[in-house]
This record gives structure tokens, C-alpha cells and sequence, in this order.
């Protein structure tokens, strides 16, 4: 029925005092002198009418829906989508998305606290995250993996520790080592040194950690750039679909190619799935099989990615074990 004037002022004071003054049904209905339950109506009606809109805006750099959705259908506790790059040739070709790294800094001042141990591995998409990095609770840093190379280290993980800390005013603990040894007894050795061995003793204690991911394909995956070509046809045969601090993973999540983390200076995958909050940041259409593989794998509890790679994760098979189960990678 149409709202005669009278109605259509009385509705439009209603929504003024119920969606702009706070005020409770009943409130609104001793002062206009009616039921609560008018009240009611005349609020529903006003929105069917469209005498009040509601919107909900995020930043536009934010999709909401896709975020929402992806974080129901990974079973994640927080999923942040970010618009891709306009240019179908840098959604297709670039690596992770430069903007992931400031959404990634944002969702850590939410989610560190006090107190808390704070953990960064090596990536460009971490490295990008702690120089955006603006504000963070007093809170301690330890680096989760040793470098890419050794040569760049103040460009890279060090430095990410090291700003990190600066930030927030805590104390860093850097590792000075390549992530990746040539074989297992000098991976050893170099565990057992004074400032390594001391990195490692805080990976009990991560509250939250921050991590990337990489497909199995050249300069998209640390891991895959490091090794030899008969090294890499060799994992790629046991089913490589992605990896995550020199952990290698099958589409599934499951872990396969253990022995490389023999070799490697990096966070146990047991001591990371035990950690409160694991955040992944990654995206880009080329790394979209990786993110599902590592959201499978049930070592990440939480994901900043972009619109290219969640509408691939949307759109991919039956929806996977809920992450927060924090299944063992090892135990199928």
C-alpha cells in the first residue's frame, strides 16, 4: 500500500532515531507512543519502500564478497581479497601483487598483539609487507627461514626482521644463513650456532606468522630457483604443486620431498602448524593451484590474496577440509 505523508515523515523520524541515533525499538516507540512492534513494521517498510538505503562500503581496493566467500569455503579465520591489476599481461605474468603486501601489514596490526612472537619467512610478498609496515604492538621478531641468497640478505628477510622490530619496538632475532645447503650435515652444522640455534629456540613460541607461497615453476617458487634441474625433475616427479618455507606440497596438501628440509634452514612443518595464526600472502592466476595446495595442507589459518587467484580457488574442485582443523600435512 502507498504511505500517505503523514506515514512517510513518521517512518523516515523512525529510521533517523533507529539507524542514525542508536536507539532501540522500544525507545522509539514510547516516544511516538506505539508498539515496539509498529515500530518494526514501519522500519521494514521504509526499506522495502526504499526510504532508507543501507550500504556497506570496504576501501575499493577490498572485494568483500569474494573474501567472505573464500574464507567459508577454506574454512579459514580471516580471508582478505585485493583487486588485481587492471592489465591482464600483470595478473598473468607478475608475481605476487605489490599491494597484497600493504593489506598483509594491515591485517598484522590487527592480529599481533603485546607480548605476542612474531614470525616472518622469507618471501617477496613478506618482504614487501614489513617495509609497509606503520604500526605494531611491542612484540618480539624471529625469522622463520634463512635467504634466498646470503649476498642479498640486508635487502631481504634480515632487513624484514629488522624493520619489523623497528616498528615495534621489540627485539629482532635475524638469521644470518641461505635457506637452502647443499646437503644435510652443513644444514646441521650451521642449526647449531650461536645466533641460529637462538632463531630457532622462539619458533616454539610464534603467535603469529606471516608466510608465502610459490608455485613449482622458474621464479615463482625460491625452492624451484635453487636447485639443480635433475634436482627439480626429481621433486616434480613426486607431484610437486607448490611450496611454502622450502616445504614442498602435492595438489592435495599432502607433503612430499621431505628430504629437502634436511638440507634447509626453515621452521619445521610440525612447529608451523602448531602456531596460533599463520598468514599466507600470495595471489596472481599463476599461483592459484599453489594456494589451494597450501590451504590443503592445513599449516595456514588465514590469506590475503587477489581477485585472480580467488576466483580459480572459488571455482575449484570439492571444497576442502576446513583449515582451521589444522590437519597434518604428514599424516596421509
Amino acid at each position: 500500500m502507498r504511505m500517505g505523508p503523514a506515514e512517510l515523515v513518521q517512518a523516515a523520524a523512525m529510521a533517523r532515531r533507529f539507524y542514525l541515533e542508536g536507539k532501540s525499538k522500544i525507545q522509539i516507540a514510547e516516544e511516538f507512543g506505539v508498539s515496539r512492534f509498529k515500530v518494526a513494521r514501519v522500519l521494514e517498510t521504509a526499506l522495502e519502500r526504499d526510504l532508507v538505503r543501507i550500504e556497506i562500503r570496504v576501501p575499493a581496493e577490498l572485494d568483500a564478497e569474494r573474501s567472505d566467500a573464500l574464507r567459508a569455503r577454506y574454512g579459514l579465520r580471516h580471508a582478505v581479497v585485493v583487486e588485481s591489476p587492471s592489465s591482464t599481461d600483470d595478473v598473468d605474468e607478475s608475481p605476487d601483487p605489490e599491494n597484497l603486501g600493504e593489506v598483509a601489514a594491515g591485517l598484522l596490526g590487527e592480529l599481533v598483539a603485546e607480548g605476542d612472537v612474531l614470525g616472518l619467512a622469507w618471501g617477496r610478498s613478506t618482504i614487501n609487507m614489513a617495509a609497509a609496515l606503520e604500526a605494531l604492538p611491542p612484540c618480539t621478531v624471529v625469522q622463520l627461514t634463512g635467504v634466498y641468497d646470503a649476498g642479498t640478505a640486508e635487502r631481504g628477510s634480515v632487513e624484514a626482521v629488522r624493520r619489523a622490530a623497528q616498528v615495534s619496538g621489540g627485539d629482532a632475532h635475524p638469521i644470518y644463513a641461505p635457506m637452502l645447503l647443499p646437503d644435510a650435515a652443513t644444514a646441521t652444522a650451521l642449526r647449531h650456532q650461536t645466533g641460529i640455534a637462538r632463531a630457532f629456540e622462539y619458533f616454539d613460541k610464534v603467535t603469529v606468522a606471516a608466510v608465502s607461497i610459490g608455485s613449482w615453476e622458474p621464479g615463482i617458487s625460491t625452492v624451484h630457483d635453487m636447485l639443480t634441474d635433475e634436482e627439480r625433475a626429481h621433486y616434480a616427479s613426486l607431484g610437486v604443486a607448490a611450496e611454502m618455507s622450502a616445504h614442498l606440497f602435492d595438489a592435495e596438501g599432502r607433503r612430499v620431498g621431505r628430504d629437502l628440509g634436511e638440507r634447509c634452514i626453515t621452521v619445521e612443518a610440525d612447529r608451523l602448524r602448531r602456531i596460533p595464526e599463520v598468514v599466507a600472502i600470495a595471489g596472481g592466476q599463476r599461483k592459484a593451484a599453489a594456494i589451494d595446495a597450501v590451504l590443503r595442507s592445513g599449516l595456514v589459518t588465514s590469506l590475503v590474496t587477489d581477485t585472480a587467484a580467488a576466483d580459480h580457488l572459488l571455482e575449484a574442485g570439492p571444497a576442502p577440509r576446513p583449515a582451521l582443523d589444522r590437519a597434518d600435512p604428514d599424516g596421509v
